[in-house]
């Protein structure tokens, strides 16, 4: 069964950037200190990203990030979703209006202007395609930014929430959770490394 899962890494104090991100400073100021862990050699580090993309059938991010890991700074052959672990998925961008240019031209992108829920929607539809293809079950994943997974989040369109904890306070940044309502969870694993705590929470 196909599942929506949510995936950030966050500080301490709750933000998934540092201070003042923007175009030529994607993650905020102190912000790259969040990924440390996806850099580790860590073999448990390593595990759980390997078995998180393996499970991506497809992947939903909203406009701000695509234009980040599209831009002249962004993602490469040795630092994109999935790189060196398995296939990219296929991407679907939430956007009030698609690109007039692409770089990443090898991916697989796909733009919805009509709203979250049908990001996730046609997501759904091309990790089910995917999964069928493959013969396995494969998930969406919602990777950010924190604004969107928020929105999944207090919409009730997440599934399972997986957090990759950082051992540093950044002081201020994009805030994950900005007062939606009361939402229960119910914790399902938990790793730690010496770069991160990976908690993972079903969404009741």
């Amino acid at each position: 069964m196909t599942q929506i899962i949510a995936d950030i890494s966050l500080s301490l104090d709750g933000f998934v950037t540092g201070p003042d991100p923007g175009p030529d400073n994607g993650l905020g100021t102190g912000g790259a200190a969040l990924h440390t862990w996806a850099f580790s050699k860590d073999p448990e580090d390593r595990r759980v990203l390997r078995e998180a993309t393996a499970r991506s059938g497809a992947v939903v991010l909203g406009r701000r990030l695509f234009d980040l890991v599209d831009g002249p700074n962004g993602w490469d052959d040795e630092t994109g979703y999935g790189a060196g672990e398995v296939g990219r998925p296929a991407f679907v961008v939430v956007t009030s209006a698609p690109p007039t240019t692409v770089r990443l031209t090898d991916l697989d992108w796909t733009f919805v202007t009509t709203g979250l829920p049908d990001a996730v929607t046609t997501a759904r539809e091309r990790a089910e395609a995917a999964a069928s293809d493959r013969g396995k079950d494969l998930d969406v994943v919602l990777m950010g930014g924190g604004a969107t997974i928020g929105s999944a989040f207090d919409a009730g369109l997440v599934d399972v929430l997986t957090l990759h904890l950082a051992p540093v306070v950044l002081g201020a940044g994009t805030a994950l959770f900005t007062g939606g309502a009361p939402r229960g969870l119910r914790q399902r694993s938990v790793t730690v490394t010496s770069t991160a705590t990976h908690l993972t929470y079903d969404v009741l």
